[in-house]
This record gives structure tokens, sequence and C-alpha cells, in this order.
């Protein structure tokens, strides 16, 4: 099993849920957390604690960022106007990496990271290879000529595991997606209950 893959698992095992909605998950078969103390009868959670899952299941969501670039991200979201859990999402949405996973040209958010980092990713034509690049709304995100018929672009198009999320206009033909508008919270398919709020809780006490 590869390093990444055996990394993305453990973040399942560990918050104790699917948090892709992958059906190979390891969590479809133990909902128990891993280790020898994995099957304990689990205590009660202090507000802290609750905090802070929270966080690292938002965290771990986007291909397990760095607690650095986490919380550059929420200093960011706390500084701009409005609710700050509806901005971190806002901006978490925006991130180059996670626009390739929503138009579906990669299976994963890990897989989008890499496929960014190797520059195989266009934006408005020209090549962005920063996973982290914020995308605008309106700009056109699209997959390099050549890449295109990479069997992992291929088989992640066709695939009927997740669908494309209403804020990103997806020309499957042309390898292309615009990002339309930053979501709400509302509008973002995770599969699990994603706690922003608790998130800003954590950052603020």
């Amino acid at each position: 099993m590869s390093k990444r893959q055996s990394a993305k698992y453990k973040i399942d095992r560990r918050m104790g849920e699917n948090i892709w909605g992958r059906p190979k998950s390891p969590v479809n078969k133990r909902s128990y957390g891993p280790g020898q103390h994995g099957q304990r009868r689990k205590s009660k959670v202090s507000d802290f604690g609750l905090q802070l899952k929270a966080k690292q299941k938002l965290k771990g969501y986007y291909g397990n960022l760095t607690e650095k670039q986490f919380a550059k991200t929420y200093t960011e979201a706390a500084r701009r106007k409005g609710n700050t859990s509806e901005n971190l999402i806002a901006l978490l949405e925006s991130r180059l990496d996670a626009i390739v996973y929503r138009a579906k040209f990669v299976p994963t958010v890990f897989a989008a990271r890499q496929f960014v980092n190797h520059g195989h990713v266009l934006v408005n034509g020209k090549r962005v290879n920063i996973a982290s690049y914020r995308v605008k709304p309106g700009d056109v995100v699209s997959v390099r000529e050549k890449s295109r018929s990479m069997a992992l672009v291929l088989e992640a198009l066709g695939s009927s595991e997740r669908d494309f999320a209403d804020y990103v206009t997806v020309d499957v033909r042309s390898f292309a997606a615009t990002f339309v508008r930053a979501p709400e919270l509302a509008e973002v398919p995770y599969p699990v209950k994603m706690e922003p709020n608790l998130v800003v809780e954590f950052y603020a006490s």
C-alpha cells in the first residue's frame, strides 16, 4: 500500500468515519479506532476534544494539509467580512487541488495535489503547479492536452462514485471546469458532517 493511501486510511480510522465516502475505506468494515485500544468504550469527549476532532477531520479531508497551511487559511477566513466558518469553507474549496477534485479529473484529493504539483493542470490556459493556488470565480481549470489520456483522469471522469459540485461547471469533452462561485457549507458535497464552527472555536479559544 502506498504511503499516501495508508495515510488516507489512517485518517479515516482515527476519525471513525469514512470522510471521503469511498467504498474501500476500512471504516466500512471496522468502525472502531486503530491500534490495540481501538475497541475500548469511548469516554465522554471534552469541548476541546470535539473542536480538535472537527479541525483534524476538515484538515484531513483536503489532503491532510499541514497545520501551518490550515492555520493560515483560518487566519484569512477570520480577517474577511462575514461568517468565519463559511469563509473558511469558501477558501478551502477555492484551492486549485479542491477544484481539480470537484471536477472529477482525479479520484481523490491526495491525487489532486499530486496531479497539480506534477504540472498537469492549466488555469485560464497557463500552467499552475501550486496545489494551494486560489482559484477565482470565472477561472477555467483544465487538464493539459498531453495529460488527458492518462488512465487516472479517464477513470475518474467515468466514475459514478460521486457527482459534480453545483458551483463547478464541467465540460467533460474539453477536460475543462469553470469555478462558478465560492460555495456555502450547505452546498459542499461532504460525505460526512463537517463542523467548521467548531474549528473556529478551536482557534478562537
